[in-house]
């Protein structure tokens, strides 16, 4: 069968979804994530466009959906550079190919439109997946931890009604929020921690991530840690702890492995307590907020499914439903089915 394949090309990963579809019929999909520094490589995307459609797509796309994050890199100057840079390296990548990209009122325009206006479609996932939910969930607060941001996106009566569509102004609206589980800076999550009965404050310095933190504590396995580690070495729980050691200004001559663990185990509670917050902010805006449920998914859902039961929320655990790997690369997923549902009007 045909297919649709879509994309979610972001900074640190980029995520692909192949949507088997004809004549109004759609099958089991498949995908794949791929983890890509864009500012270490940025010549490189078109290469790993290629790859990544040739490991999840069984034959050539009659069409594609993109959604993109990757525009924020510091690798460009500006955003509407980004956009710009990352439609012609898919252009150039499947020449042969329409491809359709979603903005951020959740339309999806041809390329040629898109290139027009590029800022109206910078970090346009998250409206992807949550336009798709809209159709399955329609009352629920969207949240998506992912390796880097979390989500937290209101669905009522079947619509999405996020106060913010930039980054700028969700990140205001509380709808945007810089944890993630592998690479949030410890000091963003923490000033200081507990050790020895008294609270040492943090170092500033890129000694280690949340990828540290979630290892430490068992919530992943060395081989989720898919971003580089701060200093270099294994994504091991010893080396983990000596990256969290630094944080401290100490090491493992000078802290107990308990010690260290109960730094993580601390960290990890103020990281549920940023979610916490910013999921109340929003909450506090819609009506019936307080009892609305959610819908988790990312490849740090269980952060969010914690933080659900931590209020006393209703959770509907997307991995479930869709399974572990489609709700870790939801919005290339998501876009797919968008343009599936609307490819006989296109």
């Amino acid at each position: 069968m045909p297919g649709i394949l879509g994309w979610d090309i972001g900074g640190a990963n980029v995520k692909a979804a192949w949507l088997p579809y004809q004549a109004g019929v759609s099958g089991k999909a498949q995908t794949a994530s791929r983890p890509f520094e864009i500012w270490h490589a940025v010549d490189q995307l078109q290469a790993v466009l290629q790859d990544l459609a040739t490991e999840v797509a069984r034959e050539a796309p009659q069409a594609m959906a993109l959604t993109m994050t990757a525009e924020l890199s510091d690798v460009f100057s500006t955003k509407r550079e980004g956009v710009l840079f990352i439609l012609h390296s898919v252009a150039n990548a499947f020449p042969n190919c329409p491809c359709f990209v979603l903005s951020l009122s959740g339309e999806l325009v041809s390329m040629d439109e898109a290139q027009l206006d590029p800022l109206d479609f910078a970090a346009s996932n998250w409206v992807a997946t949550a336009r798709y939910l809209s159709g399955q969930f329609p009352h629920c607060l969207m949240v998506d931890v992912g390796s880097t941001t979390t989500d937290i996106i209101p669905i009522l009566a079947g619509e999405v009604r996020s106060r913010g569509k930039t980054d700028l102004d969700r990140l205001i609206a509380g709808e945007l929020v810089y944890t993630g589980l592998l690479r949030t800076h410890l000091a963003s999550i923490v000033h200081s921690v507990p050790i020895r009965g008294q609270f040492c404050p943090v170092s500033s310095e890129y000694f280690a991530i949340s990828g540290d933190v979630h290892l430490i504590l068992g919530h992943i396995h060395p081989s989720d840690y898919d971003c580089p580690t701060p200093d270099g070495r294994p994504a091991s729980l010893d080396a983990a702890r000596a990256r969290l050691a630094r944080l401290v200004c100490a090491d493992t001559e000078l802290l107990a492995p308990d010690t260290i663990d109960g730094m993580a185990a601390y960290i990890y509670q103020q990281q549920l307590d940023q979610i916490a917050r910013a999921l109340d902010q929003v909450r506090s805006r819609l009506p019936g907020g307080r009892d609305i449920p959610l819908v988790t998914l990312g490849s740090g859902a269980f952060i969010a499914a914690e933080v659900a039961q931590r209020l006393g929320l209703p959770l509907i655990n997307l991995a479930e439903t869709w399974g572990r790997r489609a709700a870790q690369v939801a919005p290339s997923l998501a876009a797919a089915h968008l343009l599936a549902g609307e490819w006989e009007r296109i």
